[in-house]
């Protein structure tokens, strides 16, 4: 499973005194985040962003099936922890996003998307209920006092993401003025932050 990673940037390459202590300091940062440390956590996902970015765009992915894949990495990642040698979490980063490009692109081959406009013409599930509108405008409330409570950052990432047509990762990052391969991390954390708050 290890094999032929050489993508992780040349820190898995050499066996220089550099290239030493920056695995150090990533099997560090594995370590205290399988303790529990979110800014170890938030440090390692800042410092392998970029190759697990890397990995996804070349498999040539459009920018939200490579943000998505990037956000099940990190998943993949959180429920690993305990068992992922944190001397080579590089090395298992790039054979999971490896995999989840993989499953994503099989995925795509087998969906066939058709439309019919009379396909499901008077069934009676197609008829809008009489309160929809309250309730969406209810729930679009919601969204957007929590939204209001996120940090502006935030707030401009996901408003860049939910405009129509999305903003360009690389308009975002140019805006925001954060690396490509966060956007999908802290995308994750923004929606995650504001389940909870919708949740609560």
């Amino acid at each position: 499973m290890m094999q032929h990673l050489s993508a992780e940037s040349g820190t898995d390459q050499k066996s220089t005194g550099t290239t030493t202590a920056v695995r150090s300091e990533a099997a560090t940062l594995v370590i205290q985040a399988a303790s529990g440390d979110q800014g170890a956590w938030s440090r390692l996902v800042d410092h392998y962003a970029r190759l697990v970015w890397a990995v996804t765009r070349s498999f040539r992915l459009t920018d939200s099936d490579a943000a998505d894949v990037s956000q099940m990495v990190w998943l993949r990642l959180l429920e690993h922890i305990n068992r992922v040698d944190p001397e080579r979490v590089g090395a298992w980063l790039v054979v999971t996003t490896r995999r989840e490009c993989l499953r994503v692109l099989a995925f795509r081959k087998r969906v066939l998307l058709t439309y019919e406009s009379s396909a499901f013409e008077g069934v009676a599930g197609d008829q809008v209920e009489l309160d929809y509108d309250l309730l969406a405008g209810e729930r679009a409330d919601d969204v957007r006092r929590a939204l209001e409570t996120l940090p502006d950052r935030w707030q401009r990432l996901l408003g860049m993401l939910m405009a129509d047509p999305p903003a360009p990762y690389a308009e975002i990052s140019e805006k925001i003025g954060i690396p490509i391969g966060s956007i999908g991390p802290m995308r994750g954390r923004c929606l995650e932050k504001l389940r909870l708050l919708l949740a609560s």
